[in-house]
């Protein structure tokens, strides 16, 4: 924990709370704080770390965007005392660039072995590739799950945040699993780039898709170990700090997807990026932002309470057969979540509908890309 300290600058209470005491059930007064003592975090389920590092983008953003959405979050009110949180503070920027990746994979690699889920907030969206490195440093095979308006594999673009993706996706050695893209809006990426995507056999959903099928997304996040959102998914008028497009996802989509990442048991880390409170109005996007938080909270309160699957009194199990394929699906009773099984007896995650598909002799699309992967 010494050394974790060395890494990070103590937030400023003055700054946060405007001198107005927290009520007693507020994140502020709920909150392991790292104001004067670095706080121990023994206990905590989830650590909160902020950096405002944003040279992988064009413009020049304030650098205290972290500390805005922490001026949110603390003023909401905490209704799952089951989850212990600790905020750190924020990453000191390196004299470079590379310099912060390096800081974030130090970071990230001390808390997932401590078994901690982080929240990293703040920067701009190639921070995503500092949480990668640190997976590949402890050689762990990951599932990324990217939700921005954009896919950001422009190879012939100098700044990183528009380019991070190509490196991380075919750097080798290479760690990542399967990769998911949700809610790009078609008009923002080139044609080519798809089919690419698809030919690796990663899945990419458009926005509409998403809009129109929100709660199949939650099967697609619940094996994710790394859970990035760039604000440039929502819709400007819900998140007036980016302006990359009049269109997106709600706000209340995008609380929904933070929540689905909470929810999952796979889930390390989670990364919040591209906000840029210069561009904010009235904190609008600041409390979008910790709101989504909110519900990530939420969604890891909710998860504990979810039985391991090899204890099967808790789920409803049901056979059934598709194109001549036996196979079962698994519904928890807690949380009501359901798993299909695969022809080597793997159980991966999937939707209600997916059994009604496979119910009707159909064969869920869900589980032919799970085996196009298994033989790419």
């Amino acid at each position: 924990m010494n050394d974790l300290h060395e890494y990070f600058t103590a937030i400023n209470p003055a700054y946060l709370n405007d001198d107005t005491p927290y009520h007693d059930m507020q994140f502020g007064n709920k909150i392991q704080i790292f104001e004067h003592h670095f706080p121990d975090i023994s206990n905590a389920d989830i650590v909160i770390v902020g950096m405002n590092e944003h040279r992988g983008v064009a413009y020049q953003p304030i650098l205290n965007s972290a500390d805005h959405v922490r001026k949110q979050l603390y003023k909401l009110f905490n209704w799952h005392e089951d989850v212990a949180i600790s905020d750190l503070g924020n990453i000191d920027i390196g004299s470079s660039l590379a310099d912060s990746y390096a800081a974030i994979r130090m970071v990230v690699t001390e808390l997932v072995k401590l078994g901690k889920t982080v929240i990293l907030l703040g920067g701009s969206h190639d921070l995503t590739h500092g949480i990668y490195t640190a997976f590949r440093e402890m050689k762990k095979l990951v599932e990324v799950t990217v939700a921005d308006a954009r896919i950001d594999m422009i190879g012939e673009s100098s700044l990183k945040a528009e380019n991070f993706l190509m490196e991380m996706l075919t750097s080798e050695p290479n760690y990542v699993k399967h990769y998911n893209h949700i809610a790009f809006q078609s008009y923002l990426v080139h044609p080519r780039m798809l089919e690419t995507m698809d030919k690796l056999r990663f899945d990419c959903f458009r926005v509409g898709v998403v809009k129109d099928q929100l709660e199949e997304m939650e099967p697609v996040i619940r094996n994710s170990d790394i859970f990035s959102f760039d604000i440039s998914a929502i819709r400007h008028s819900d998140a007036p700090g980016v302006g990359l497009s009049p269109n997106g996802l709600t706000g209340e989509e995008a609380c929904s997807l933070s929540r689905y990442a909470g929810l999952s048991p796979a889930l390390s880390v989670a990364g919040i990026f591209g906000f840029n409170a210069a561009d904010d109005r009235q904190d609008l996007t600041a409390m979008q932002i910790a709101q989504m938080i909110w519900y990530f909270i939420d969604g890891k309160s909710r998860s504990k309470q979810e039985a391991a699957l090899q204890d099967r009194q808790n789920f409803n199990e049901f056979h059934t057969v598709f194109a001549e394929i036996d196979t079962v699906f698994l519904q928890s009773k807690k949380t009501g979540r359901w798993w299909m099984q695969l022809p080597d007896k793997k159980l991966i995650a999937c939707s209600y509908n997916d059994y009604v598909h496979a119910s009707n002799n159909e064969i869920p699309e869900r589980w032919l890309r799970a085996q196009e992967r298994e033989a790419f």
